[in-house]
């Protein structure tokens, strides 16, 4: 991947930048990233924290509690509602499809595959973590 990525939201008001390499996109099938994005799963590019600049406008953030039992921090457009980015502590992870440029993206790992869309097949070879109840 690129050093610099750009993204924003749907209705352009949020611009920004990524610098630096992401540590790996994953694939989440629970049922928060399932509502969160709308479709099957939600897609989540790791960043170092430092490497994310806000170029234009101001984010809006509300928490939820996750499957996991941490608390995470959801960043969003305050006009359109696009997911920008997810903070759990120290760790971020930026909403991929919010990127200009997917082309690249290719995921690591897909989680909670136990809660997956049952007409959803995960690609073979790909590193799953069931993460049952």
């Amino acid at each position: 991947m690129n050093a610099t990525r750009e993204g924003g939201c749907q209705c352009g008001y949020i611009r920004y930048r990524l610098e630096g390499r992401p540590s790996g996109l994953s694939v989440c099938h629970c049922k928060d990233c399932q509502r969160q994005s709308g479709s099957a799963f939600g897609l989540s590019l790791a960043v170092a924290i430092d490497d994310f600049h806000l170029e234009t406008g101001s984010l809006r953030s509300f928490n939820v509690l996750c499957d996991s039992g941490r608390t995470k921090q959801c960043a969003f457009c305050p006009e359109c509602g696009t997911r920008i980015y997810h903070q759990t502590g120290s760790a971020m992870s930026i909403k991929a499809g919010t990127l200009d440029d997917t082309t690249a993206l290719h995921p690591d790992a897909h989680y909670w595959t136990a809660r997956k869309q049952s007409w959803f097949d995960i690609p073979e070879g790909s590193t799953c973590y069931v993460d049952d109840d």
